[in-house]
């Protein structure tokens, strides 16, 4: 006899299967081979630990038991959907102040052009004044200016500094509409 046969004879007389004339055959085996002997005590100290371990009565949960525990189940779910509505109302209470902050903002820094002209036309003594003040700021802007004429031409000639400028305003917009989009949560 093999030791793979004597193994699954094993199995078989553990389980109860085992005819009787194996049986011999199986002890026969089992009385020459070491293996075989370790292996049906190893088989044998597992199914103990087996034994010990599986509780030889069902437990019983009653009825009152899984009640509380689907009640407790519900409450918890409407504690987490509660929450949830929360922090929705919250982050549209942030929205709707942070879109009203970046109207403000973006009214003031466009309203700031209209100002100083406002102030000049009404003003001029005072312009003329702060103008004096900057007269060699002024004169420094006009000589940059000058030098930067030869490049400003060339990308004005060129195209593809002013393309792809454009194109990356064009993307940030696209991004910035995308993000301001209100959510389509149900």
């Amino acid at each position: 006899m093999r030791c793979h046969d004597a193994k699954d004879w094993l199995s078989a007389r553990r389980d109860g299967n085992l005819k009787p004339s194996m049986a011999s055959a199986l002890q026969e085996h089992l009385t020459q081979c070491s293996e075989c002997r370790t292996f049906e005590r190893q088989q044998r100290q597992i199914e103990g630990l087996l034994k010990v371990s599986t509780p030889s009565q069902p437990l019983s949960v009653s009825t009152e038991t899984i009640m509380r525990a689907v009640q407790q189940q519900r409450r918890v779910t409407e504690q987490l959907e509660d929450i949830r509505k929360q922090q929705q109302c919250r982050v549209q209470s942030l929205r709707k102040v942070g879109a009203a902050s970046a109207a403000l903002g973006i009214f003031t820094l466009s309203s700031l052009p209209l100002l100083i002209l406002a102030i000049m036309i009404v003003q001029t003594d005072l312009v003329m004044n702060t103008l004096s003040l900057f007269n060699g700021i002024i004169d420094m802007c006009i000589i940059l200016a000058q030098y930067f004429q030869a490049e400003l031409t060339l990308v004005a000639r060129d195209n593809w500094l002013l393309s792809g400028i454009a194109f990356a305003i064009v993307v940030m917009a696209g991004m910035w509409l995308r993000l301001m989009r209100p959510s389509q949560e149900a």
